[in-house]
């Protein structure tokens, strides 16, 4: 046993390395499309499934304490709940009261958490001892700056770190080795969240900073632009933040959650550095929040996987629009973010919190799609301002379907067996996952769903591709690792909502980065039809030339594709060559082509083959301007 627990450390590292090795072999070669032969997404931690469990944000801010996190964790125990899935008990902000001079340890608020304090020192370990023994996990919080959030926004200094400017600064830069090995290695934590205020709200003009509060940390992260944020920065920051975690974690029990809302373009890197990744800024209990949160997320399918989910942030039922008087907005929240594979984090008192309340994220039915072992993110089948249909492959071969009404009246909604990618003439059998009804259809059926309404429906049927599966399908074995997004432009498709915390000072909500170009399932980078010489595709990848991704090959014998520059590209010039590797060697390769011709049918044998990598490949200089389609793009079975 000693001998497995020496290596362990050096065995996770080296799957973090290898994950990294793909940049570090594109920049030894200079070719990003080069093959790599190897997943290159984050799969280390124990994100398998989307994780699922309690922060204390939500419901108390920085007002914390153990009697309040625990009373949160009994009820978790005692409902039921942790036997679901929900296991994770997070602090967020407010636990920390200084850091030492002497030693640079950091000291736990006494007063707020009687446990941590005893004749060897401030320690968490008798906290998250309780944790443990109740079947739980632990979670904490940390900055990526010297200071975090709380101490920059926060309106009193009551419940913030206390002492000289050095002895306040309890963020991890500077200290990302001993912190991380005192949360985890001594403290006992199974997951760490780390918010970005510190690389963002501390610069030399901040008006704390000018007053002498805090020291000044020049910004390097900009929620607004990703042109003002230095990207390599803030991953070399999550880079070393990984080596301690491998280092201090012999049993590779962690989680790491990226906290940066979306800035840095970090909606295309996060899924290589942590086990989560924020897609926008914080959730608060209003509809059209939650809907700003939502599209943050929703057409970033092929960024998540398991050991990565997109994280639109904690759920908010049990406050405003989603508290016991709100009960069908509380199952619509709980239902997309269950579609969107992300994290189940409650974020109420659960101590008081109703028993409708508790009903609805205890439904069984939309846990599983959540958990699902195959991790697919739902994919858009009907996308409209006011309505959408989102559809999940599940593992078992069923499917998931969401209907969400996002307006104020209702709508009566066509459901196609086209959506489900199912056989419109055979039988299809609907379950409610809410009603628990059963109803069946062929072809097509018409729904009512009522204002601000998500009906949810495992559904089963005959699949239109009877003998494999459409890369569409599947997004959780699809990792965009080259994109070709060269120059992130804002996301016209994102909701705008009035943040609760700012008002109506300034200038509002401005469109930001949410994705805008990246890879789709079923879709252009730009949200149009999939069209190759005037023939549309009602299946397949859109995505910017000059772009390579790796799909996972489970068993599947062949690919198969058609390949062209879409119909919507704006370049009608540059020369697009498609090409599909197997394990690192080139298997099929298509001529040249151009806007405007007809598809090239692309295939490759896949025998043995583990990693296939798709990779468009093109001499135009805008890749922005040339978006490219692998058409009816599928995995076969042996023989077909």
């Amino acid at each position: 046993m000693q001998s497995k627990i020496k290596l362990m450390p050096a065995l996770l590292m080296c799957a973090f390395l290898g994950q990294a090795a793909t940049a570090a072999t594109s920049a030894a070669t200079g070719d990003p499309l080069a093959p790599s032969a190897r997943w290159s997404a984050y799969s280390i931690g124990r994100a398998a499934t989307p994780p699922m469990g309690w922060s204390s944000w939500n419901a108390f801010g920085t007002d914390i304490d153990e009697a309040k996190v625990l009373g949160s964790a009994q009820r978790i125990v005692d409902s039921g709940l942790a036997a679901k899935g929900y296991r994770y008990i997070n602090i967020d902000d407010g636990w920390a009261i200084r850091r030492q001079q002497t030693d640079g340890r950091l000291i736990i608020r006494p007063d707020r958490f009687p446990s941590s304090t005893s004749d060897q020192g401030s320690s968490f370990r008798p906290f998250t001892d309780k944790l443990h023994a109740m079947g739980l996990k632990a979670g904490i919080y940390s900055d990526l700056g010297r200071n975090t959030c709380s101490q920059a926004y926060s309106p009193d200094k009551t419940d913030l770190p206390q002492g000289s400017v050095a002895e306040r600064e309890v963020g991890l830069y500077g200290h990302i080795d001993q912190d991380i090995a005192l949360y985890f290695a001594d403290w006992g934590f199974d997951f760490i969240k780390v918010d970005g205020c510190g690389l963002r709200a501390y610069g030399a003009n901040s008006p704390k900073v000018r007053a002498g509060e805090f020291r000044a940390l020049p910004p390097v992260l900009d929620l607004q632009s990703v042109n003002r944020s230095d990207i390599a920065a803030v991953q070399a920051e999550f880079k070393e933040i990984n080596a301690a975690l491998l280092r201090h974690n012999p049993d590779g029990d962690f989680l790491l959650s990226l906290c940066v809302w979306g800035a840095a373009n970090v909606r295309a890197w996060g899924k290589d550095y942590g086990s989560l990744s924020r897609t926008s800024d914080d959730i608060t209990p209003a509809w059209t929040r939650m809907l700003t949160n939502f599209d943050s997320a929703v057409r970033r399918e092929l960024y998540a996987h398991p050991g990565s989910w997109n994280d639109p942030d904690m759920l908010f039922i049990g406050k405003g629009d989603f508290d016991a008087g709100h009960l069908t907005e509380a199952r619509s929240h709980f239902s997309l973010w269950a579609m969107l594979n992300a994290p189940l984090m409650l974020g109420t008192d659960l101590r008081s919190t109703a028993p409708a309340l508790m009903e609805i994220v205890g439904n069984a039915d939309i846990i599983a799609l959540n958990q699902d072992p195959a991790g697919n993110q739902a994919t858009l089948a009907y996308d409209a301002d006011d309505l959408a249909i989102l559809v999940k492959q599940l593992d078992s071969g069923d499917k998931a379907v969401a209907i969400f009404n996002r307006g104020l009246a209702p709508i009566d909604a066509d459901l196609t067996a086209e959506h489900l990618k199912l056989r419109k003439d055979a039988q299809v059998t609907l379950t409610d996952l809410w009603t628990k009804a059963d109803s069946t259809f062929t072809g097509a059926t018409k729904l009512r769903v009522a204002p601000r309404e998500t009906r949810v429906f495992r559904v089963h049927g005959e699949r239109t591709l009877a003998h494999g599966v459409y890369l569409s399908e599947q997004p959780g074995n699809v990792n965009p690792a080259v994109d070709g997004v060269t120059r992130p432009q804002p996301d016209p498709s994102i909701f705008r909502s009035s943040a609760g915390w700012s008002g109506t000072k300034g200038a509002g909500e401005r469109p930001m980065y949410a994705g805008w170009g990246g890879a789709r399932a079923d879709s252009t980078p730009y949200g149009q039809t999939l069209h190759i010489g005037g023939a549309g595709y009602a299946a397949g990848v859109g995505v910017l030339a000059n772009s390579r991704l790796e799909v996972r090959n489970k068993g599947y014998g062949r690919l198969t594709a058609e390949v062209g520059v879409d119909d919507s590209a704006r370049d009608r010039n540059g020369a697009v060559t498609f090409m599909i590797y197997g394990d690192g060697k080139l298997l099929s390769r298509s001529k040249p082509l151009r806007w405007g011709q007809p598809a090239q049918p692309l295939s490759a044998n896949l025998q043995g083959v583990k990693i296939v990598e798709l990779v468009a490949r093109s001499t135009a200089g805008d890749n922005e301007q040339l978006p490219v389609s692998w058409g009816n793009a599928a995995l076969l079975s042996p023989g077909h």
